[in-house]
């Protein structure tokens, strides 16, 4: 399976540095990470979760944990921003690991850290997509990632991502992959993990989520730019899928968006 640039773009959205902070650190022992941080190894090894990353490796890591080692580093820790690019990157592993070269390592020994700004924003950035490309291109990743490159599967994930305000049904996403109802329900299940209407529904809810964040936005329009004719419906959906109302979310998501 060839899984294409669009799936790999549909990883990045929301995953941008500003103010991540780059520094230059020197690991000796043992530190908790959390957030999605990137290590870039200038000298020395880490070891996180198993895997052992020497000088010219990147060490992305998802979520809180130990690592370990005698390494001098690049670092940076990214806020994903909001609902939606919370569930794309969490298809990724709690950590990976992406060799490098003695090119590489040179190259990050030689990186000014004078604080925040653009250029630091930017270089983190394409270290990130580096780093995350070839883990892409060695693992696919799995749930929706891998199934964007399906055949059958891939056109109807993209369709839903495109215009979540569609009114879609099964029949309407059948014919998006050129298949029988039957055909997609059972082979998106098994793909994904659930039937499509049940994905779409929470897409649009985490879609529905940052468009709360939003100051101007009421929850009648945010119902309507996801789906919904009528406010009471989609605030229904809404605290089923995220179990909290839609005027609960509206200062909850202002904070973590």
């Amino acid at each position: 399976m060839v899984v294409g640039m669009e799936a790999f773009d549909e990883l990045l959205r929301g995953v941008r540095a500003d103010g991540a902070g780059v520094r230059r650190v020197e690991v000796d022992g043992t530190e908790v990470v959390s957030g999605f941080t990137l290590y870039a190894v200038a000298s020395g090894a880490l070891r996180v979760l198993g895997w052992t990353a020497t000088a010219g490796d990147i060490v992305v890591v998802r979520e809180t944990v130990a690592v370990e080692g005698r390494a001098t580093v690049i670092s940076g820790t990214y806020d994903v921003m909001g609902a939606v690019a919370r569930r794309l990157t969490a298809v990724l592993p709690a950590a990976l690991v992406v060799a490098g070269s003695e090119e590489c390592a040179g190259f990050y020994s030689s990186v000014g850290t004078d604080g925040p700004g653009v250029v630091a924003d930017r270089l983190l950035d394409w270290m990130m997509v580096c780093a995350l490309r070839e883990w892409f291109d060695r693992e696919h990743g799995d749930g929706w990632l891998a199934a964007l490159g399906d055949e059958v599967v891939g056109p109807v994930l993209r369709a839903m991502h495109a215009e979540p305000a569609r009114p879609w049904t099964l029949a309407l996403l059948a014919k998006e992959a050129g298949v029988s109802r039957t055909t997609l329900a059972g082979r998106f299940a098994r793909l994904v993990g659930v039937p499509p209407l049940t994905y779409l529904t929470e897409w649009r809810m985490a879609v529905a989520a940052d468009l709360l964040a939003e100051p101007e936005a009421t929850v009648a329009s945010v119902a309507r730019r996801v789906g919904y004719a009528d406010a009471f419906g989609f605030s229904a959906a809404f605290k089923r899928v995220l179990g909290m109302s839609p005027s609960e979310c509206r200062s909850r998501c202002a904070v973590s968006a």
